[in-house]
């Protein structure tokens, strides 16, 4: 059947790609699957429910959860209703709940336990438009996801003809979710994209890959994003298994039970991943240690087009038996895919893991395009490293004189809701998305991300300068967490470093460096001394205005939960430097007086 609304996925998978475990949940340490026609059942139930409550097309119902099966029950049941799903991270402000929840004005909020439902409840009471909350968990005082299913199956009988009478009677171009984004700065917007948004999207994506039903996933990044919202879909079309994380925390051992052969990751996490791998690797000795860093340097050379010669091909083959193998053990043995968003990711990162194996698809998007402009595609090979792989089928995409990436498509959002003023800010009158990203088209088809536009400054001498390239080639060093760059129209490019504290403890405890807390240890001279010297050979690498030429060490390690990094762990920069204003103001206040 042809899918053109996200609900019409149900009716796909139960026709073409039924399986025992569509999707599946952890209760206390049990995995509890549910199949395909289980999935549609609760959906059919919760659509009842929610029918049987006055639900009215256009009404808008928010989720606060972690990954779960519930909320994939949820966000189904409200397609086929005509509500509007307005996910939402369960990690923001008691301020921004209140700002969604009155700006969108929910009439209903599914929430995962009771301490979400403890943090809310005072917050909806002043929201005029909210009526009810249920829960995913048993929470005393509360009612259950299982009594809405239940009013449901009281009232199916009345309701059965009501229901199929609205589905269909949904079109494509109707809003199916609204997506609340601030980026890094500024008050939430929301993104109102609709079903031929989402469809569009995930239909073409399932062609970059050839997982289908014999294959599984874990879901671990936040399904409230587009990226994971979209990349469920495509595993639903394609019969893929997933199998959801709620918490971060559980990911190492879901991943040994699951056996997964493919999951979406941000490059932070990437970046720990490839960490943790060398701190392993670090812990060897003798021949150990040499075949270990040996193969890492041969995966640093490793290209998808490149034609290598037979010796190369021994020794990846080598390295492979004795090293790489080791590694897909770790993440459950069945990894074949990851699928890297939200950010760059190091070239050398995507070079080996994919050396072993663990072929890195990288791609582009934003919530505002559903989100993916471009990603590569595994089934054609084309993956060029360093790029997000080619633009997706049925999107244009063209470079503005300034560099700025232009988009349009089936995939572009509907508008920011209650925001036509904003709405023309980014999109033109010929139809064409600002994405706000600079970039390049390599080989006239990789979309190749540079910066963010308004994140580029310019030094006082006239230089632009980059900062994403810069903070991605400061975070290679193990001793680097996280980077920021600074200088705007200043004489020079500087950086913040917050210090990777877990390895920087263990190099001072092996050279008897004595310390009382973080503060204390990026004072000490032979703390600074091994970082200028990282600074130093990274500068080799950049061009003369781009270098590094004064930097300061930070003793917090900076998170979404500090607020320092965004829900997508992306640098809030404002925040960032309101934070250090006065240790960025110490970096550059002799210079001005030169």
């Amino acid at each position: 059947m042809e899918v053109t609304r996200t609900f019409d996925l149900l009716e796909h998978c139960l026709k073409n790609v039924p399986r025992e475990d569509a999707v599946a949940g952890k209760q206390g340490n049990t995995w509890v699957t549910y199949s395909t026609a289980e999935f549609a059942r609760n959906v059919e139930l919760i659509a009842y429910g929610l029918l049987s409550l006055g639900i009215q097309k256009g009404d808008r119902v928010s989720t606060v959860s972690g990954n779960r099966p519930e909320w994939s029950f949820v966000d189904m049941a409200l397609s086929m209703t005509g509500a509007v799903h307005v996910p939402v991270y369960p990690t923001i402000s008691e301020e921004e709940y209140s700002y969604i929840f009155k700006h969108a004005e929910i009439r209903f909020l599914f929430v995962s336990d009771e301490k979400l439902f403890n943090k809310l409840s005072p917050v909806v009471v002043e929201v005029a438009s909210m009526e009810k909350i249920f829960t995913f968990n048993e929470v005393p005082g509360a009612d259950h996801l299982s009594v809405l299913m239940e009013l449901g199956k009281k009232n199916e009988e009345a309701l059965r003809d009501k229901l199929t009478e609205i589905k269909n009677n949904i079109g494509e171009d109707e809003m199916v979710t609204m997506i609340y984004t601030s980026g890094t700065t500024g008050i939430p917007k929301g993104v109102m994209l609709s079903h031929k948004n989402l469809v569009s999207n995930f239909e073409t994506c399932s062609h970059h890959f050839a997982l289908g039903l014999g294959h599984r996933s874990i879901s671990f990044l936040p399904l409230c994003h587009i990226f994971e919202r979209t990349v469920n879909n495509v595993f639903m079309y394609r019969g893929i298994g997933i199998y959801y994380v709620e918490s971060l925390p559980q990911i190492v051992q879901s991943i040994k039970e699951v056996k997964p052969h493919i999951f979406t990751a941000v490059p932070r996490l990437m970046e720990s991943v490839y960490d943790g791998i060398m701190a392993k690797g670090k812990l060897l000795t003798g021949i150990k240690f040499k075949l270990f860093f040996w193969a890492v340097e041969l995966g640093k050379d490793f290209d998808f087009n490149k034609k290598f010669s037979l010796g190369k091909r021994i020794k990846l083959a080598i390295a492979d038996k004795l090293i790489y193998s080791k590694w897909r053990a770790g993440l459950g043995g069945n990894i074949q895919l990851i699928v890297s968003g939200g950010a760059l990711l190091q070239s050398r990162i995507a070079r080996v893991f994919s050396a072993a194996g663990l072929t890195v698809l990288e791609g582009y998007g934003l919530t505002e395009t559903s989100p993916v402009i471009a990603v590569s595609n595994a089934v054609t090979n084309e993956i060029k490293i360093g790029t997000n792989g080619p633009v997706i089928k049925g999107v244009q995409v063209k470079i503005a004189e300034d560099g700025e990436i232009l988009a349009k498509g089936p995939n572009l959002m509907m508008g920011y809701y209650k925001e036509p003023g904003l709405t023309s800010e980014v999109i033109d009158a010929d139809g064409w998305f600002h994405t706000g990203d600079v970039g390049m088209l390599d080989e006239g088809k990789y979309l190749k991300i540079t910066d963010r536009k308004k994140e580029i400054f310019k030094l006082s001498g006239g230089k632009y300068i980059a900062p994403q390239l810069i903070e991605n080639k400061l975070k290679e060093s193990v001793l680097i967490e996280q980077a920021i760059v600074i200088g705007n129209h200043e004489k020079f490019a500087s950086a913040l470093i917050s210090p990777n504290f877990v390895y920087l403890h263990e190099c001072c405890n092996e050279n008897e460096i004595l310390f009382k807390d973080n503060a204390d240890l990026i004072a000490q001279p032979k703390v600074l001394a091994m970082y200028q010297a990282e600074v130093k050979e990274i500068n080799k690498t950049l061009g003369l205005h781009e270098e590094i030429k004064r930097f300061r060490l930070v003793p917090d390690s900076w998170s979404a939960q500090s607020g320092e990094l965004s829900q997508t762990l992306k640098l809030k920069r404002k925040v960032i430097e309101q934070k250090y204003c006065d240790l960025i103001e110490e970096i550059f206040a002799s210079s001005r007086e030169d």
